[in-house]
């Protein structure tokens, strides 16, 4: 057996159906385990979880994170731009924010409500009930558009280039037995399999790294590291890729990278991503029966602190081993006709025989996680708020039920949404222009309605429809103007250019000023909130000693680790 060979050999597809089989019994075992504990099923159980060790907290939101986009789209941006999508993922500091800051207020309003809960409660608590239905519609529409959708779609890319699978046998396969697993492991199977396939996941990719910095370098690791970076330095007509800032007007990648305006931009899509998405929170919000708080928030908090760190590795994961891909392409050592596909052809033609199948298996792992993970919360916002108000009194079973037929539903959404997708052009340019579109509002709802009790109730709800609308319009001229680069004809066009041909990073800072101003202003001429209101972002004398009481010196060893090593990123890179 050849086994240095570019190819999938049988010992690598042994492995692979094997290493699938034992994933599944142990996600089964898990699962049957924890129903058994339950005595029954349990809704808030299936679609939240308990409460996890906080390490398990911490890999379940990294594997959350991570899919098909960063194993396509990640490695293809590093191969084509370098470091500058760095900033999107160089946010463990930004995670940190959610377990010190926002994990408390959320756990006051459990205690509060009585129950677990969702962003959408929240926001209806907060502010009125229109503005949690209006956040759990524009969830669930961005979930179909922007995560489902873009997780399969890449996923089958991937799937053709490593696999030689054919595009939509891998993409409908993705889906159809992430819809199985999702339906009948809940949170708890979500939580299992990210705990079995974070360790394999993280030690294949840093395989890829090392081996393939080895070979550009001759065998050297560090001649390699050296190679990659003069080769990097030298692209985008001298100005390079090397680093994440580009501050000359001159420079190719000044309109994608703006100088300092990037950092802010990809700061506030992290804000609603890592602090506010449901996606994410619900990883933190899992608790055990009878369990106080102190525990709770301690062990939420950890889980951030060990995220953070995991959140620092898709960088040399990812996107470093797709500069090293072209760089070994430039070479001539590797054919690579796709920036899409460096990372495939990078577990191709770098691992060994053997090793090939073992790493498709946290990859395959991965990209069931992820997409499981959107699948479970679209089943959660449904459920809880929207199924249950209308349908009070129910059993648990039945509202189990409803969350399986709501992802059943989610399903066939994205899997009609990926034949639009594909006509849509640049997919990882997609995905971060619709989030920039929608975090500005989500960020001003909740910053403001946390950090500011004179906001009114009225004054979140309009903020959250203004903000969607005029997301959405801009979206609309992106596509009739090839995202402004088209050349429109006509008065309206003319008059108009500033909102359709402003880059998109300062469109979003911009988007993010005004509606923090329209919400000052409509606070001054709309009803104040209720004192029940107030008092649910208000943390009480106790509340506050329980805080203090979580937390001790690791804790703050940790945090301070967190910021050192995304500060070290940024100061090699800048």
């Amino acid at each position: 057996m050849n086994w240095s060979s570019t190819e999938f050999v049988w010992l690598d597809w042994a492995i692979l159906v094997a290493g699938v089989l034992g994933v599944v019994w142990a996600v089964w075992r898990a699962v049957v385990k924890d129903k058994k504990a339950q005595e029954g099923e349990d809704s808030s159980a299936y679609l939240f979880g308990k409460g996890e060790p906080w390490y398990v907290i911490g890999m379940a939101i990294f594997a959350a994170n991570i899919g098909s986009e960063h194993l396509v789209g990640l490695a293809g941006t590093g191969a084509k731009s370098g470091v500058g999508m760095a900033h999107w993922e160089m946010q463990g500091w930004m995670i940190l924010i959610l377990g010190w800051l926002f994990v408390p207020f959320y756990q006051l309003l459990i205690n509060k409500m009585g129950k677990i809960i969702t962003m959408p409660d929240f926001l209806k608590f907060r502010y009125t009930k229109a503005t949690g239905s209006w956040l759990s519609i524009i969830t669930l529409v961005a979930y179909v558009l922007t995560k489902v959708s873009v997780t399969a779609f890449t996923g089958g890319i991937f799937f053709e280039y490593l696999l030689n699978i054919p595009f939509w046998y891998g993409a409908v396969g993705l889906i159809l037995i992430t819809c199985i697993f999702t339906v009948f492991g809940g949170m708890k199977g979500v939580m299992t399999l990210s705990a079995i396939q974070t360790p394999i996941l993280i030690i294949g990719s840093f395989l890829v790294l090392f081996l393939g910095l080895a070979t550009l370098g001759g065998g050297s690791i560090t001649e390699g590291w050296t190679s990659m970076m003069n080769y990097c330095e030298q692209l985008n007509n001298g100005h390079g890729t090397t680093h994440m800032f580009h501050w000359c007007k001159n420079d190719g990648m000044y309109q994608d990278y703006p100088g300092f305006v990037v950092f802010i931009g990809a700061s506030i899509i992290g804000f609603w991503y890592w602090c506010t998405d449901q996606h994410i929170v619900q990883r933190v919000l899992g608790q055990t029966p009878g369990e106080d708080n102190k525990a709770v928030i301690a062990r939420a908090r950890r889980g951030t602190i060990a995220a953070g760190f995991f959140k620092i590795l898709p960088c040399f994961m990812f996107l470093i081993p797709g500069m090293i891909c072209a760089a070994l392409a430039a070479k001539g050592d590797i054919v690579m006709d796709e920036t899409d596909a460096a990372f495939a052809i990078m577990v191709k033609n770098i691992l060994p025989a053997g090793i090939k199948g073992i790493v498709t298996i946290g990859f395959v792992c991965a990209l069931v996680a992820s997409l499981a993970a959107f699948f479970n919360s679209c089943a959660t916002l449904f459920t809880e708020d929207f199924y249950k108000p209308m349908k009070p009194g129910k059993t648990e079973e039945h509202y189990v039920f409803i969350g399986r037929v709501a992802t059943v539903v989610v399903v066939i959404l994205g899997f009609a949404w990926i034949p639009v997708m594909m006509s849509l052009g640049s997919l990882y340019d997609y995905l971060q222009g619709i989030q920039s579109l929608l975090a500005p509002a989500m960020c001003a709802v909740f910053a403001m309605g946390i950090f500011f009790k004179w906001i009114t109730p009225k004054a979140g709800e309009w903020t959250m429809i203004l903000g969607f609308l005029i997301g959405m319009v801009r979206l609309l001229t992106n596509v009739l103007t090839d995202t402004g680069h088209a050349t429109m004809d006509g008065a309206f066009w003319d008059c108009t250019a500033w909102f359709w041909q402003t880059n998109w990073l300062v469109f979003e800072c911009w988007l993010l000023v005004f509606l923090l101003v329209f919400m000052c202003v409509v606070s001054m001429f709309t009803p104040k909130p209720s004192a029940a209101q107030i008092d649910a972002i208000t943390l009480t004398a106790d509340f506050k000693k329980t805080i203090k009481e979580s937390y001790n010196v690791w804790d703050y060893v940790g945090t301070f680790g967190v910021i050192a090593l995304c500060g070290a990123f940024y100061w090699y890179f800048f």
